[in-house]
C-alpha cells in the first residue's frame, strides 16, 4: 500500500527526491511520515505531513535541507532532500498512521510502512 522509491547514490551537497506512492486505500486524517535507518542504528524520524491539512514537521537535523510534501490527487508523498551529507546515508521508509495517535516522531504512531529505499551520500 506504500511504495517508496527514488533513492540512489549522490555526492555530498547534492539532492534527491524520494517519492512514496499510496495505493489500496485512502489516508484521510492520517499523517504521512518519512523515517530513516542507518546500519546499526534505530529507525529515526525525518519528517511528516498531515494528509488532510498539510501540516508538516521535521527533525532538527533536516530542517532547512529537506522538505516534505504531498499530492492528494496523485496519492503521493515526497521528500525533497537538498544539501545532502554523508550522515544522511540510510534506508528511507515512508509510513502512515492515524493523526495524533502518538507523537509525530514515534514509530508506534505509524501502522503502514513501505519497503524502504536506499540513499547513499558519498563522493
Amino acid at each position: 500500500q506504500l511504495q517508496a522509491y527514488g533513492g540512489g547514490l549522490v555526492q555530498p551537497g547534492g539532492s534527491l527526491r524520494l517519492s512514496c506512492a499510496v495505493s489500496g486505500r485512502t489516508f484521510v486524517n492520517f499523517r504521512m511520515g518519512w523515517f530513516c535507518q542507518a546500519p546499526g542504528k534505530e529507525r529515526e524520524f525525518v519528517s511528516s505531513v498531515s494528509w488532510t491539512r498539510g501540516t508538516t514537521y521535521g527533525s532538527d537535523s533536516v530542517k532547512g535541507r529537506f522538505t516534505i510534501s504531498r499530492d492528494n490527487r496523485a496519492n503521493k508523498v515526497y521528500l525533497q532532500m537538498n544539501s545532502l551529507k554523508s550522515e544522511d546515508t540510510a534506508v528511507y521508509y515512508c509510513a502512515a498512521g492515524p493523526a495524533a495517535a502518538w507523537p509525530v516522531a514515534d514509530t508506534r504512531g505509524y501502522d503502514y510502512w513501505g519497503q524502504g529505499t536506499l540513499v547513499t551520500v558519498s563522493s
